[in-house]
């Protein structure tokens, strides 16, 4: 059995942080962060776990550098965790668990383009940023924390994929407005509105994913001179994935899904039908929203090899949270979906690449999280990692030099799941089940240990076989725990 490791976080990134690099690696790359939305972890083909799934320029940066099986975010949902990513930080430390108000970035963290602009690096953000609020006057906008140039929008993870008018949205909301006042249950409004281009409102109609990749192509064409960050965060592959653009149901012979009318329908049963298992053309609507990214992450890249940057350029891509079962992503072989800490809620694709500077064609089982991108970030532009980060620096791990590298113990918090990850070994809790009734995904109550390597699907307790472990790992759980408590 495989010692269990002693919970000192602080003590692990201080001596991450003292090792010295064997390899001199060229200094400050251009960098490029791409960011999926509920991507299941079975849907990129070159896992080989999906027989339907087709992502060939997925599988060239597969290719071209390492991809991992055991990378993690810190929460099972789109908000919180991209405070993880873009702080390096457990999201909890920021008070945010769940959904809700509290998903903001603090003032006392740095963003990851706050840490590595003043190396002289030219900073952009192109589509969804999800935490916080979405108005230019707060910290959450991304002209406010770090970036020079924004696209996109901020609200939830409702935006509409083909409407993008202010007008419209606004009568939309009336509409909501006189359903709820009618005693409309469960009703949440989609999105309609108007891209920020910079503190502007770009009214525009066209495929969010195709103007996204398009906007990502024109900065780095005009930022080719100068060392960049761009941070490209696709709605793709999130509800409603029946979202599509005419043409293309028509050439694939689908009848696809209407949106929510507030005038004729209740809202609930609108939203079920739509989901797995009610929609028999949920999973071709996914995996052409998946297709479209595909696609539109290949012509990112065949502009980097036309510019000549490529040989320059770190990509890290990566999903924000586990594959969203219920709109018919395929986690594969672990069980759950975003929205809980199951394996398939919080084990997400990522891909890191680097051409001629770290590994091509590798498979990583290191665990790693989505926390490690902004120590690695920093690292590679010379800047100075903040003393906040719970993410440990990659690099090592990605040239080769040190494959073992990864966290030892990584730890979950959502206010009713708990999960505690040591090597093998995985504590579960859950408390209550009604957001995964509502999102129509199954959860067990209780506690339970798992071992991730006999049993990957998490379908047995071995709680009373080692109760010694389950014992450790609640230990760890109440350190960190305390940590969190007390602040930043």
């Amino acid at each position: 059995m495989k010692k269990l490791f002693k919970f000192n976080s602080l003590l692990l990134l201080t001596l991450m942080s003292s090792v010295s690099f064997a390899k001199e690696l060229p200094q400050q790359p251009n960098i490029i962060v791409i960011v999926s939305d509920d991507q299941g972890y079975a849907d990129i083909s070159a896992t080989g776990l999906a027989n339907d799934v087709h992502t060939p320029n997925l599988d060239r940066l597969a290719q071209q550098g390492t991809r991992f099986t055991s990378a993690y975010v810190t929460a099972p949902i789109c908000n919180v965790s991209r405070l993880g990513l873009i702080t390096g930080t457990y999201n909890q430390r920021q008070g945010a668990y769940w959904y809700g108000k509290k998903a903001t970035i603090s003032a006392k963290l740095p963003t990851i383009a706050e840490v590595i602009k003043p190396q002289g690096y030219t900073t952009g953000y192109i589509g969804k940023y999800h935490y916080g609020y979405s108005t230019p006057e707060v910290r959450d906008f991304p002209l406010n924390h770090g970036f020079d140039y924004f696209y996109g929008y901020g609200g939830n993870g409702r935006q509409h994929f083909l409407i993008h008018d202010d007008k419209y949205a606004e009568a939309q909301k009336k509409k909501f407005k006189a359903y709820k006042k009618r005693g409309g249950k469960k009703g949440q409004s989609l999105e309609y509105g108007a891209f920020w281009d910079g503190f502007e409102r770009d009214n525009r109609s066209g495929f969010s994913t195709q103007i996204y990749g398009e906007k990502a192509r024109d900065f780095v064409k005009e930022n080719k001179g100068n060392k960049f960050y761009l941070q490209l965060a696709f709605n793709a592959v999130h509800n409603f994935t029946h979202q599509l653009p005419e043409d293309y149901l028509k050439a694939n012979k689908l009848k696809g899904y209407h949106d929510w009318d507030p005038d004729t329908e209740d809202y609930y049963s609108w939203y079920k039908n739509s989901r797995y298992p009610n929609n028999p053309e949920g999973r071709a609507h996914y995996l052409a929203q998946l297709d479209y990214m595909d696609k539109e992450i290949g012509k990112l890249i065949d502009t980097l090899d036309k510019e000549g940057l490529s040989e320059n350029t770190v990509i890290i891509f990566v999903s924000d949270n586990g594959g969203s079962t219920p709109i018919y992503a395929d986690n594969g072989p672990l069980r759950g979906s975003k929205y809980l800490l199951y394996e398939g809620g919080i084990r997400v694709p990522m891909i890191v690449t680097w051409p001629g500077q770290f590994a091509r064609a590798t498979v990583s089982d290191s665990m790693v999280s989505t926390m490690d991108i902004l120590p690695t970030i920093a690292t590679l532009a010379g800047a100075k990692v903040p003393r906040h980060v719970d993410g440990i620096e990659l690099t090592q791990l990605l040239t080769g030099e040190n494959p073992e590298l990864g966290h030892e113990t990584l730890i979950w918090d959502t206010g009713h799941e708990t999960a505690v990850r040591q090597g093998k070994w995985k504590l579960k809790t859950a408390t209550e089940d009604k957001y995964a009734k509502y999102e129509m995904v199954d959860i067990e109550l209780g506690s339970f240990l798992y071992d991730l390597d006999a049993d990957p699907s998490e379908t047995t307790d071995v709680s009373a076989k080692h109760p010694e472990i389950k014992d450790t790992l609640q230990e760890h759980y109440k350190k960190w725990r305390d940590s969190i408590n007390k602040g930043l």
